[in-house]
């Protein structure tokens, strides 16, 4: 039987021409004739060029990088395309477009739609499905599929109707990953197998017959990255220092990473082959990367894209190595294996050949037109409840709190945040799924009609509190019922948690902003037990952590007042641990507390100040230490953060309050502005009576809420997440603490700094597209 296969086969990319090969090898294995149709699209021809010649900024940076190395990449070029020579078995004639197919078919008793994202309509010129990739030309063999890539998550319906008369003919269908499935089921209404990538149905003895025979005598450290090294970066330089073996890296000059030794620029695919053959071990953040890296049994760590995480089920990389068992050399997961962990491969290799023989089984089934054969069966998850994913969960404890049998603990993942994990003794009631905040996501109500300018009367109290001393007010009130006030402190450790003050003493830790996240710990079953005895209750905390406690309770209780903070994101306890250590260390004394808005060089100016055990102090402004510099950047904060649902002013507490950032400079009020002013909005009917109840012991204005808003923007969105968060866990998982913040906190030089000042957002954006 003579078998066509169209794919990707002549780009100079690696992953393109191993897996067209692998794919030719396969079919070839089972006992059929099979060439490559030789379909060479004009654009991917350019872009294989040295020399891009478009005149565009980066297109110049480009060509001129391209000149500075010119041997090296026109070595690299003249391998790509004699691999291309003399492995591959192309068709007697070269296609450049569907029509010429069409006017001209090749004659095969089977044609393949072959690997890679050939079925991706937005990779193409015209955004458009390129009909030779999908079969649609002459020629009476029948249409099968092997392992094509969609390459998008879902399909507009223009595009799906489309796809759907592009598959009619075909006899059997089969996608490299399981999102690729889903989306030929939605569009196509067609079933398909998941089958391994055609790179892994040979094995590492056929590669190492292709690879260049040259060997590397000593020990090095692989990395190959696709895209920005992000959280791979750290890993690499990690395992260099721990091991002594030095980076070589198969990478352009933008993806360069820090610690490496050697950068190589010429490799073809034999090349290739042989840099993964060699390698003591790989950092890599390529699906190709990892799956040589397994063909050649190397201890190896990989990443995923932000989207993949998101999604894990349906990304390729993690399906397949969840399949293979060892899941766990994917970087910034709870169940990353250490860094020196060793693979075990006889366990992974098992997992492989059965894969290896179910998709060969697929092949040869549809390439011979037999009944295909029944698909391997995949163990069922263990059925449990079904709470929000990772990313959205604020660790506001909900769950664990309303469990009726405590099977829900609160337990720290890899970046220190609090998350919950069902234990064995669930008996599946589902509270937990019913209260879930972020499963069940707030209702807006209405904005209140104002803002509110406020300052405590009394002066020393709003000294000593972050902003206004508003705060303080609502909790003498309670305090004076009899009443309990839950908020945070730091406890002796520096641990923020959640406590129960009845007392004046008591209280006087609440104040002032905790720039960490606080455990909550039993907070939630001590407020209930106060409220059903009839005690008034305030509970402050910022608004997930409210939402929480509502939702926990379940109803209304006259005698709650919840007051709720504008955040800017909660950062990691891991983290603040971290730094704090690394003070402690630097003064050689412990630390016995932590202002993170110290007033005493004025309310628009915190510092953060840190007293030790010895006396000794260290203050700064908190813009300028490493701790702040993170938290301002983003870089380790929780990742529901920068999804953040409570990001309105629309709020889940009966107050909510801020420091009065973008208070009119013009108004003029009858205190001193640098000691502190609380923004407050006041959201329900309850916290109005309790607001005019305590006028008399406050000043204030009414300020339109636009201007409360403005100064205050997370009234209104989210902060976006930073892309180098990822690579900072990374490094916080595998680097002692002053690396980290040397490469990540430290302040940037002065030039920088300077140039920064005089940029503008639109200028510095343009920048970071040019240099991407």
């Amino acid at each position: 039987m003579r078998a066509g296969l169209i794919t990707f086969h002549f780009a100079h990319h690696y992953g393109a021409q191993l897996q067209a090969l692998a794919t030719m090898k396969a079919i070839q294995s089972l006992g059929h004739d099979c060439e490559i149709i030789d379909y060479r699209l004009p654009h991917t021809t350019r872009t294989n060029q040295l020399f891009k010649k478009s005149g565009s900024v980066r297109g110049m940076a480009s060509d001129a990088h391209t000149a500075l190395h010119y041997a090296a990449f026109k070595r690299r070029f003249d391998r790509f395309e004699a691999f291309v020579a003399e492995e591959m078995a192309l068709s007697a004639r070269r296609y450049t477009s569907v029509d010429q197919l069409r006017a001209e078919p090749p004659r095969y008793d089977v044609y393949v739609a072959g690997s890679d994202q050939i079925w991706n309509p937005f990779i193409f010129a015209d955004k458009q499905f390129d009909p030779a990739f999908l079969l649609d030309f002459g020629g009476e063999g029948r249409r099968i599929a092997y392992a094509p890539s969609l390459g998008v998550p879902r399909l507009p319906e223009d595009k799906a109707a489309e796809l759907r008369r592009f598959l009619a003919p075909f006899s059997a269908l089969s996608v490299r990953e399981k999102r690729g499935q889903v989306v030929l089921q939605e569009a196509a209404g067609r079933d398909a197998r998941v089958v391994l990538d055609p790179t892994l149905l040979l094995n590492g003895e056929d590669w190492g017959k292709l690879a260049n025979p040259d060997r590397r005598k000593n020990p090095y450290i692989l990395c190959y990255f696709v895209s920005d090294p992000g959280e791979a970066a750290p890993y690499a330089l990690a395992l260099s220092q721990k091991t002594g073996w030095p980076i070589v890296q198969l990478a352009g000059a933008r993806r360069k990473i820090d610690g490496a030794s050697e950068l190589v620029f010429d490799a073809g695919p034999r090349e290739f082959l042989a840099l993964f053959r060699d390698a003591a071990a790989v950092v890599t953040n390529s699906f190709h990367g990892a799956a040589f890296s397994l063909q050649f049994k190397k201890n190896f760590f990989t990443s995923m894209s932000p989207k993949e995480r998101s999604e894990p089920t349906f990304s390729r990389i993690y399906s397949l190595l969840s399949r293979l068992g060892c899941a766990d050399r994917i970087i910034g997961l709870d169940t990353t294996a250490p860094l020196e962990a060793e693979m075990d491969y006889g366990q992974v290799y098992a997992r492989l050949e059965e894969a290896r023989a179910d998709s060969l089984a697929y092949l040869k089934a549809a390439l011979e037109g037999t009944a295909l054969p029944a698909e391997e069966e995949v163990s069922a998850a263990p059925v449990g409840p079904v709470l929000c994913k990772a990313e959205d969960c604020t660790g506001c404890t909900a769950c664990a709190a309303v469990c009726p049998v405590h099977a829900i603990e609160m337990k720290a993942d890899h970046e220190g945040f609090l998350r919950p994990v069902v234990g064995e003794s669930c008996i599946l009631c589902r509270k937990c799924e019913a209260t879930c905040p972020m499963l069940h996501p707030p209702v807006p109500g209405p904005a209140p009609a104002c803002a509110h300018a406020v300052w405590n009367s009394d002066e020393d109290e709003r000294v000593k509190s972050s902003s206004g001393g508003f705060f303080s007010l609502l909790a003498h009130h309670v305090l004076e019922q009899g009443g309990a006030v839950f908020g945070t402190v730091l406890d002796e450790d520096m641990t923020a948690r959640h406590v129960c003050a009845r007392t004046e003493e008591e209280l006087a830790p609440m104040r002032g902003s905790k720039y960490v996240q606080s455990d909550l710990g039993d907070s939630f079953h001590q407020v209930k037990e106060l409220l059903d005895a009839g005690t008034p209750v305030l509970f402050s905390g910022v608004p997930c952590q409210v939402d929480g406690l509502k939702h926990f309770l379940g109803k209304n209780y006259e005698n709650l007042l919840t007051c709720d903070l504008v955040c800017h994101g909660v950062p990691s306890p891991a983290v603040f641990r971290a730094w704090l250590d690394s003070l402690e260390a630097d003064h050689g004394s412990k630390v016995t507390s932590v202002r993170f808005k110290d007033k005493s060089h004025g309310w628009s100016h915190p510092w953060l100040t840190v007293t030790f055990a010895s006396g000794e102090v260290y203050t700064e402004d908190f813009n300028r230490t490493p701790y702040g510099r993170g938290f301002g950047m983003q870089l380790f904060l929780r990742p529901a953060c920068a999804l953040c649902k409570y990001t309105s002013v629309s709020r889940p507490a009966d107050f909510t309050l801020a420091d009065y950032w973008g208070l009119d400079p013009k108004l003029e009020l009858p205190v001193e502005r640098d000691k502190g002013v609380s923004m407050v909005l006041v959201n329900s009917a309850r916290g109005q009576v309790v607001y005019d109840a305590l006028s008399a012991r406050f000043g204030q204005t009414d300020r339109p809420l636009e201007e409360a808003v403005t100064g205050n923007p997370r009234l209104k969105s989210p902060l976006k997440a930073n892309p180098k968060r990822g690579a900072f866990f990374a490094a916080f998982s595998t680097l002692p603490f002053p690396a980290v913040e040397k490469k990540f906190l430290a302040l940037p030089p002065l030039h920088y700094r300077a140039a920064a000042k005089v940029l503008t957002p639109g200028m510095k954006e343009k920048l970071r597209k040019i240099l991407k």
